[in-house]
């Protein structure tokens, strides 16, 4: 680009123009006036050399010498002014050959008038009238003269004046002009590149055409321009990229997710494993995928799930022993493995190759050092996992070990539970059933020994026990029913103990008294159900052993639960019965009380009474689940 002025040059420059171009019409124009000031002073003048004319012909008509001699030298005077001019007037004859030939004769003329004039001898013979106005001819002829130059300049300043004036037009028209090109266009230019740039139009440039301010603006807003441009493609690039990211971390929490809600709501280990080779297939983008799980010995592997292997390959690996395929890690070498299987010759995978897969992918399921299975996900193509792959198929095979953990600890809790169970109910039926039973074998030997010796009355005394003996252990039978199949539907428990005092009536004739006092909290419909068979269990021992008149059920909801029931019964002395003994059910109340974190107390005296008060602590019915509940003892 070729080097130009730049703009504040140009207007400089122009203003200058413009400025000596005013100064020197109005110094033109100064001058002028100067000179028409000057030569109307020296018209003026002249008309006094007329006057003085006359005046010095006066006196010499009438003999007024001093006069006359007065009158000469002014008029001489007058003449050196014309000839010399004066700034001081101003005044300044408009000198030209006319004007100049003109003075000469006025200046000729006077010196004949002169001599004629002031020479006493002559002067009174000269025709001083016709002598005086022929001068005064002369010296009008010369004042014509300045007023035709004076008439010239005044001509010749119009003219310039007109001149001065197209001048002027022209000048504005070119300082438009130059506006336009010089500021008003590059300003439009850089509106239109800026409000282009606001609606987005990034790619936006102003040409470049000069290197003045304007060009070097230009060439700063393309700067700006292209790096807006490039700092917008980048953070949009950023935007897509973490866009991206988000979304695959989105996915990756979504394929975490589902394989912790099939962990969470699997009923079944073939449940379990089925979903999860169809998640894991799914994320991993595999052709094929397989779950087998390794015994405790870690000696063979069984195939639990499939899905997209074919069934051709499934039956062959079905089951395979440890080490002797790439699949079926042991233990010790157990790790995240990506195999290429490789032609004939190469890694013993003959199965997946006739198949048609290229690549094997391998991960163990582990859990606290000890191997559960491995999952093997095929691919028809050549096959490498990156990093982040890596670490969510292995996480994926952790919540996989985690539920598989999860489901065996659920059958292992349920199969304590109801070993727990089973030992109550034994508990339960050698405090009742089983004692009657025995009692009953016993009167059975008596009732034979009566019958070989013929002894009515031991024979009818047994035949009584029996009758009675069964009766009892018919309603310890009926009694054990109606203990077993309690159940809790709603979350006040005053109702279901209501009805089991109704039920002690019924079975006993005895009156009961509910109390309750106080509110609080509902309890949890589990701790419900062994709260009840606790107070059963107390009314039932009530029952056998106490011999009471009445029985009350005292229950106290604040600060904490806490119930207690009174019998005016026999009593007993709780000293001689051991910890250990199974009889009236108290090992069992107990058990049934630390299930729940609650305490039990038994207060009795012979001939006193008995009191049995279970207490529930506040800190414990915190941590107790209050989602409602199937429970049976």
């Amino acid at each position: 680009m070729r080097k130009s002025l730049s703009l504040s040059t140009k207007l400089l420059a122009t203003g200058l123009c413009f400025l000596v171009m005013a100064l020197a019409s109005i110094g033109f124009m100064l001058w002028g006036t100067w000179k028409l000031e000057g030569g109307a002073a020296a018209i003026n003048e002249a008309g006094r050399l007329r006057m003085y004319t006359a005046r010095m012909a006066l006196a010499l008509k009438t003999g007024d010498t001093e006069r006359l001699q007065e009158l000469s030298r002014r008029f001489e005077e007058g003449l050196d002014l014309l000839r010399q001019g004066t700034s001081m007037r101003p005044l300044f004859v408009p000198w030209s050959g006319e004007t100049q030939a003109s003075f000469d004769d006025v200046a000729s003329g006077w010196l004949a008038l002169r001599a004629s004039w002031l020479t006493p001898a002559s002067a009174a013979a000269a025709p001083v009238t016709a002598q005086a106005d022929a001068f005064v001819l002369r010296v009008d002829a010369f004042v014509a003269a300045i007023e035709t130059q004076i008439a010239r300049w005044t001509a010749t300043l119009h003219v310039f004046q007109i001149f001065m004036m197209g001048v002027a037009i022209l000048a504005a028209a070119v300082f438009m002009v130059m506006s336009f090109t010089l500021v008003f266009n590059p300003v439009s230019r850089m509106q239109l590149a800026l409000a282009r740039l606001r609606q987005g139009e990034l790619g936006t440039r102003v040409p470049v055409d000069s290197d003045d301010e304007f060009g070097q603006l230009a060439a700063g807003f393309n700067l700006m321009a292209s790096a807006l441009q490039t700092s917008h493609e980048d953070l949009e690039r950023k935007v897509r990229d973490k866009t991206a990211d988000i979304a695959e971390h989105n996915r990756r929490l979504a394929a975490l997710y589902a394989v912790s809600a099939l962990g969470a709501e699997a009923t079944s280990l073939e449940a379990l494993a089925q979903g999860f080779v169809q998640q894991i297939r799914r994320v991993s983008g595999s052709d094929a995928a397989a779950l087998r799980w390794s015994d405790e010995a870690n000696e063979r592997y069984l195939l639990l799930a499939v899905d997209g292997m074919p069934p051709s390959l499934s039956e062959r690996e079905q089951c395979l022993e440890t080490g002797a395929c790439e699949c079926g890690q042991p233990q010790q070498q157990a790790r995240l493995r990506v195999i290429p299987i490789l032609p004939a010759g190469g890694v013993p995978l003959p199965h997946c190759r006739e198949a048609g897969f290229e690549t094997v992918v391998i991960i163990p399921v582990q859990l606290h050092q000890r191997l559960l299975g491995e999952v093997t996900l095929l691919y028809r193509a050549p096959t490498q996992l990156p990093a982040d792959m890596r670490e969510l198929l292995s996480t994926m095979a952790l919540h996989l070990a985690n539920a598989i953990e999860g489901l065996r600890a659920s059958a292992l809790e349920r199969e304590a539970a109801v070993a727990q169970e089973r030992g109550l109910i034994a508990r339960e039926l050698h405090d009742s059933i089983a004692q009657s039973l025995a009692f009953l074998k016993i009167q059975t030997q008596l009732l034979r020994d009566a019958i070989a010796k013929d002894n009515g009355a031991a024979r009818d005394r047994s035949l009584d026990e029996l009758d009675v003996g069964v009766r009892e252990c018919l309603a310890d039978v009926r009694e054990l029913l109606v203990h077993f199949r309690t159940r809790t539907q709603d979350e006040d428990i005053e109702d279901a103990l209501r009805a089991t005092l109704s039920k002690f009536e019924h079975q006993t004739g005895l009156p009961t008294t509910l109390t309750m006092t106080g509110q609080g909290l509902p309890l949890a419909p589990d701790v419900q159900i062994q709260v009840l068979h606790i107070v059963q269990e107390a009314l039932s021992n009530v029952r056998k052993h106490a011999g009471a008149r009445h029985v009350e059920l005292r229950v106290q909801r604040h600060p904490h639960w806490r119930f207690e029931v009174i019998d005016d019964g026999l009593g007993f002395d709780p000293q001689a019965v051991p910890p250990d003994s199974l009889h009236v059910g108290l090992g069992i109340m107990r058990e049934r009380a630390q299930r729940i974190g609650a305490t039990l107390t038994l207060d009795s005296g012979l001939g006193a009474g008995t009191r049995v008060t279970l207490a529930l602590p506040p800190r414990a019915l915190e941590d107790l689940p209050v989602t409602p509940t199937t429970a049976a003892a």
